[in-house]
Formats: C-alpha cells, sequence, structure tokens
C-alpha cells in the first residue's frame, strides 16, 4: 500500500496550512523561503489540489476517481461534491468523531478491523458512509488504553453538526450528508476543478 512518508509540519508550511485541520497541535517556526514570491495560477491550482489530498490523506489516483464520481453527481457543483466525497470516508468520519487524533491513526484503526458500520464489520478507510449509517468500535476493543487515551485528547474537539458522536459508547451517527458550509477545511475547490477541467 502507498503511503505519503514526507514529515508532516514541513508539508504544512510548503502548502501554508494549519497542522490544526490535521488534528495536530505543534506549530512550525520556521518560515518558508520562497513565501514572498508570486505564484502562477497553475501554480494555486495544483496546491489547492495538494491540501486537499494531503489534508485527507488520498493519493492521486483515488483522488482522481473521487473526482470523476463528483462530476456525476446531479446535485451541487463538482467541486462541492468532492469536498462532500471525501468528507464521508470512514477514516474522515471516525477522525471527525473523535475516535482517533488524526485521519492517519483513524486510517489505522479502520485497517486493524477495530470499526463496525450498522453492526458489519469494514476495513476499507475510504468506505463511503451514507446518512443514518451508524459507526462504533467494536466491543472487545471499546476498554482498550488506546480509546482512552484518544479520548483524552479529541474530548474538547467539536463534532461537526451533521455527526452525533457518544463518547461513552464509542459510538455516532451519520444524521445528514454534509453540505459545503459545514465542511470546514481551507480548501478551495473551484481551483481544483478548473485543474482537473484542462
Amino acid at each position: 500500500m502507498a503511503v505519503d512518508r514526507t514529515p508532516v509540519l514541513k508539508r504544512c508550511r510548503a502548502l501554508g496550512l494549519d497542522p490544526v485541520y490535521l488534528g495536530i497541535d505543534k506549530k512550525s517556526n520556521r518560515s518558508t523561503a520562497r513565501a514572498n514570491k508570486k505564484m502562477s495560477e497553475y501554480g494555486l491550482q495544483l496546491r489547492e489540489k495538494q491540501k486537499a489530498k494531503f489534508i485527507y490523506g488520498v493519493l492521486e489516483k483515488p483522488f482522481r476517481n473521487n473526482f470523476a464520481k463528483a462530476q456525476k453527481l446531479k446535485y451541487g457543483t463538482t467541486g462541492e461534491n468532492l469536498m462532500i466525497l471525501l468528507e464521508l470516508r470512514l477514516d474522515n468520519v471516525l477522525f471527525r468523531l473523535g475516535f482517533a487524533r488524526t485521519r492517519k491513526e483513524a486510517r489505522q484503526i479502520v485497517d486493524h478491523k477495530h470499526v463496525l458500520v450498522n453492526g458489519k464489520r469494514i476495513n476499507i478507510p475510504s468506505y463511503q458512509v451514507k446518512a443514518g449509517d451508524v459507526i462504533e468500535i467494536k466491543e472487545k476493543f471499546k476498554s482498550a488504553q488506546r480509546y482512552k487515551d484518544i479520548l483524552e485528547v479529541t474530548g474538547g474537539r467539536l463534532v461537526p453538526g451533521w455527526l452525533e458522536a457518544d463518547q461513552e459508547k464509542l459510538s455516532g451517527v451519520v444524521k445528514e450528508i454534509p453540505t459545503r458550509d459545514q465542511i470546514d477545511v481551507p480548501v478551495n475547490e473551484v481551483l481544483i476543478v478548473e485543474l482537473y477541467s484542462k
């Protein structure tokens, strides 16, 4: 399985991204050398795409597949649909519910078969959840120290309005499909659409 092993803070610096969006509290003290250079239109579009890929931990091929899927959807604009599809990934929903400190950790939890969706074990991080889906951590892992540690860190994190989390039972419900306004990711999806439609 291909994995992006770039140092996180270095990547955040290059993309002009706050590590908080990745669930990381650290700050980078260095500034980028090319901070005041003017970027071309293509450069801006590429940066937005890389930002989205980096935040959600998606590689190029699956990202392109999501884009193709977003184009086929009948409602909303392609850009908004793309963001919604990325937001509905199982690993992202787990992160949003506060059952993982970062999306990378959420992905690992899913990979290790700790997650049930509507009572069925799912170990595909890119699995698309739907409105009404119940997501929970398997019973035998609920008492594990790992989840106590995670909840200590994520306890104060705000759960988005389209999700409902039960920290005690380590379960959550997807109440509805999120709208673009409910997704607090600093990505300009219009530029991504422009990049792909060249």
